[in-house]
């Protein structure tokens, strides 16, 4: 049995969406690949020092050798932030970069984490 053939009329509609479909799928693989790569950062394991400061490990990845600032948080039991501290980092050429910092909390901290880094 053979295919049915889209109608004269039709055709131009299917190559409307052949192409819709290719560039939609083009973007996708795009946005995919651009998400892998650049700056990118992980908790490490962090110690409640006292009642107020919490030392906090964390890793920086993919830094290319620019220098980069980060914004750590301590938060208490009820997700609160309770301190908080931005560090500027030196510019590494390593996949993988370890840090400990101690952020100054104005209440007991259960947790330390890093909110963000970006590129200075």
């Amino acid at each position: 049995m053979a295919i049915p053939r889209p109608a004269p009329e039709h055709r131009k509609w299917w190559a409307i969406g052949i192409v819709g479909v290719l560039v939609m799928s083009a973007l996708a693989v795009w946005w995919g690949v651009s998400a892998s790569k650049g700056l990118s950062w992980n908790n490490g394991p962090f110690t409640v020092v006292n009642d107020r400061s919490v030392r906090v490990t964390f890793y920086v990845n993919n830094q290319d050798g620019k220098p980069v600032r980060c914004t750590l948080e301590a938060q208490d039991i009820n997700h609160s932030r309770v301190g908080v501290l931005t560090v500027d980092l030196p510019a590494h050429t390593f996949d993988t970069t370890e840090y400990t910092r101690t952020i100054p909390t104005v209440a007991k901290a259960v947790t330390g984490i890093v909110d963000e880094c970006s590129y200075r």
